[in-house]
């Protein structure tokens, strides 16, 4: 299973969630606790909202801990919204096309989980796309078709309904296994997250409370390493976090 971190509030160097905490994204890429595999090495991103709508993307096949830019990039970039990921893969090769976030236009997408029945949908859900999103298309994971289905189905007007009618699309779980979707998502305003399986057993998903600054962070494992200290995401709710003001951040569970 991949891990991912993000952040919403005022602007931090990437590297106080990515890398500094004690429990940091990249600590759990080697040593995660809560995941069935403790490496998640197969390539890692980061996407960051600054003042322009569109983010910016630093993606590489490397593992987290063997890029020697990583901590440079993460020490210099400061950003008031980013989500981070490292990858575990499950469907499609390890390229840079495959490694999460996924952008488009002003939107920055991640996944953990999969769709054990992808290639026998994949045609379908391609076929459901409209021919600006298919052309989007650089890869062949699992988690980049959802993000394209999301999109297709109105994520710009409503997280909430795009993400069901996603589900429709997906169908239900067959005999080659259950589905297991959380995703992490922005549209450069508000950070999104969302906790879904067939199974009832999604990977997890923290967020944390109200940081020093003010901030809030969503995280597969708590980046303090203490889970008592977090709250878990609600399961098949479409959870947001926007920003209310300078240095404060807004909790609302969108219906």
């Amino acid at each position: 299973m991949c891990r991912i971190a993000a952040y919403t509030g005022p602007a931090i160097p990437l590297e106080n969630i990515v890398v500094r905490p004690a429990h940091s994204l990249l600590t759990q890429s080697q040593h995660a606790t809560e995941a069935k595999l403790a490496v998640n090495g197969d390539g890692f991103g980061i996407a960051w909202y600054g003042d322009q709508t569109q983010p910016g993307l630093y993606r590489d096949v490397l593992p987290a801990w063997a890029d020697g830019n990583l901590l440079s990039l993460c020490r210099m970039v400061r950003s008031s919204l980013f989500i981070a990921h490292v990858r575990a893969s499950t469907v499609g090769e390890t390229s840079r096309a495959n490694c999460h976030p996924f952008t488009y236009e002003n939107w920055s997408f991640c996944h953990n989980g999969q769709i054990p029945h992808f290639a026998l949908i994949r045609r379908r859900m391609e076929a459901a796309l409209p021919d600006d999103l298919f052309a989007a298309r650089r890869g062949t994971t699992d988690s980049e078709m959802i993000f394209l289905t999301l999109l297709a189905n109105g994520l710009n007007d409503n997280p909430s309904a795009a993400m069901r009618k996603m589900l429709e699309v997906v169908g239900p779980a067959t005999e080659l296994g259950p589905i297991r979707l959380t995703c992490v998502f922005s549209d450069g305003k508000s950070l999104y997250s969302f906790r879904y399986a067939s199974d009832n057993k999604c990977p997890k998903l923290y967020f944390s409370g109200v940081l020093d600054n003010g901030g809030r962070s969503v995280a597969s494992e708590p980046l303090c390493g203490d889970a008592s200290k977090w709250t878990a995401v609600p399961i098949n709710h479409v959870f947001e976090i926007s920003s209310c003001g300078a240095g404060t951040a807004c909790l609302e569970l969108v219906a």
